[in-house]
């Protein structure tokens, strides 16, 4: 049977909301530094952007497989069935495709990549992307403007996870000419490039989608060499790659489920490159001094509440009792020994977009006293906390209890062992009170998360939460012009947000990809995805 428009979309935001939720149960990131230079924060518990020491590589050295411990196999190698990041195989996705933009993790900008230029009109309505010349898929084909339409339109047909945000913005694609693409937007956006340096601008071949099976054909550096689903995925040196044949013969992809394995694997040198997510794991590895590229978000580890009829939360005065009982430094300190990035802002103190609106604070009198009131009015105080059933979540899962209780919530536990049934209940069935998640909302563009979690009409906002003043400040910075002009939007937004506690927040994240020493030429860009075109392995 034919699925309706309508649930293709509540779907792939489902799929796409299983890689939040996935990082979420195991961990509470976008960088700022890269080629050896740091942007160091004024305030706060690590420098984000390049960390370690990064011996002189030398002379770029042809040959050799690069063995990369990730974090998460992507579902598959089709940029419309993966969410692309870092934290769900997007790295294996830039590998084949690489994008049209990328994010200068140092310059705090996007730039082109595989276009050569991205130039907007003054309202940020219009946007002109040059296509760089003899550009050509990894079959032969060229990488031209035509191509790039199709593609764009292929993924949108295919609910790829950024169509529902891209979709109601893009009002049309037009190619004047081989090496120019038009877009027209419905309104103003300032970040729009960045839709260009994730899974939209992974741009692929006509004959990828031209049967019916997928066939993972890009303009990147490398190309499929096999795929065993669980075990590993070896993806080979495309010499004809646009810049330049690549340093590497290969790499290699696999999946340890533990943090602290890849940490022990990239110090005896069975893993070359790793990506680690678990707060106690990324302290120690920073603390030794790994060189690689060390990432921030926030609302990295969140409660997501559901606000709809008939459920505890639809009572704001609920919500903020929850708020104003949830410790994110006991939570913290129970999960991951005290590491981490605990707080409840939207932006932690690291932040660049760190607001001087000051969170709703930790009162446990105040809380009992906003508790007692919705008693009186009938509720019974209980609530359901859903979360998974590993170790970290389960000490999450007893701490957050603990912490309600004190004020006189009646806590249940329901502990779903499968990612898959987790996000079925929270994002197509709402069938939750209180929900651990994520919203990882980088430094590059706030926006696109913000109006995920936020927006009222959003497939990511499985809370229902809903405030028309909210859906304005969004709008208003989806068209913001300036680092000023955010930063008054998102200060606004704090203020809302504490006023109305849509979630909890607990505290951000930090990611950390960390290579070995002989490991050179990494290049970051967005969502925490690392390019491989021109790394090396020295001698």
């Amino acid at each position: 049977m034919k699925r309706a428009p309508w649930a293709r979309a509540r779907l792939a935001a489902a799929l796409a909301a299983a890689a939040m939720l996935t990082s979420a149960c195991v961990s509470p990131d976008d960088g700022d530094a890269g080629g050896g230079e740091q942007q160091k924060a004024e305030r706060g518990r690590y420098t984000f952007g390049s960390v370690g020491e990064q011996p002189d590589g030398g002379k770029p050295v042809r040959g050799g497989t690069l063995h990369f411990a990730d974090y998460a196999e992507a579902r598959s190698l089709s940029p419309a069935v993966t969410y692309a990041t870092g934290a769900s195989g997007g790295s294996a996705l830039a590998a084949v495709y690489d994008m049209l933009m990328r994010y200068d993790t140092a310059a705090q900008k996007y730039e082109p990549w595989l276009a050569e230029s991205l130039r907007s009109a003054d309202d940020a309505k219009t946007w002109t992307l040059k296509l760089r010349d003899g550009v050509e898929f990894s079959d032969g084909t060229p990488l031209d403007a035509k191509a790039v339409i199709a593609s764009i339109e292929w993924y949108q047909e295919n609910k790829g996870a950024d169509t529902a945000l891209l979709a109601p913005n893009l009002a049309k694609m037009e190619a004047p000419d081989d090496s120019t693409v038009v877009f027209t937007l419905r309104n103003s956006w300032a970040t729009f490039p960045a839709m260009l340096a994730q899974a939209p601008g992974m741009i692929v071949a006509p004959a990828a989608y031209a049967g019916k099976t997928f066939k993972p054909i890009g303009a990147g550096a490398f190309t499929l060499g096999k795929h065993a689903p669980q075990e590993e995925m070896v993806l080979k040196a495309n010499k004809n790659y646009w810049k330049g044949e690549p340093h590497l013969d290969a790499l290699r992809f696999t999946w340890p489920q533990s943090d602290r394995a890849k940490l022990e694997a990239l110090g005896d040198g069975t893993a070359d490159v790793v990506y680690m997510r678990g707060p106690d794991v990324v302290d120690e590895a920073v603390k030794e001094g790994h060189p690689g590229e060390l990432t921030l978000t926030g609302l990295g580890n969140m409660v997501t509440i559901n606000t709809r009829d008939g459920r505890p939360g639809a009572d704001l005065r609920v919500r903020k009792a929850m708020a104003l009982a949830l410790d994110p430094a006991l939570d913290t300190e129970r999960a991951y020994d005290g590491k981490g990035l605990p707080g409840q802002e939207i932006f932690p103190p690291e932040s660049r977009w760190h607001s001087d609106v000051k969170p709703v604070g930790i009162d446990l009198d105040q809380a009992e006293k906003l508790l007692a009131d919705a008693k009186k009015d009938g509720y019974d105080g209980t609530l359901t906390y859903m979360d998974g059933t590993d170790p970290v979540s389960r000490a999450k899962a007893v701490v957050t209890k603990a912490m309600l209780e004190r004020v006189g919530f009646k806590v249940e536990l329901d502990m779903v062992s499968s990612i898959a049934d987790r996000v079925a209940k929270t994002y197509v069935e709402h069938d939750f009170d209180i929900s651990r998640g994520a919203a990882s909302v980088s430094e590059s563009d706030p926006y696109h998360r913000l109006q995920s979690v936020l927006n009222s009409t959003s497939y990511g906002n499985p809370g229902g939460y809903a405030n028309p003043r909210m859906d304005q400040l969004l709008v208003e910075l989806q068209g913001a012009a300036d680092e000023a002009e955010t930063q008054r939007i998102l200060d606004d937004i704090q203020t809302l947000f504490n006023e109305d506690v849509p979630v909890v927040n607990l505290g951000a994240s930090a990611a950390f990809t960390a290579w070995g020493e002989n490991v050179h030429g990494i290049v970051p860009t967005d969502e925490y995805m690392a390019l491989f075109g021109e790394a090396w392995i020295s001698q």
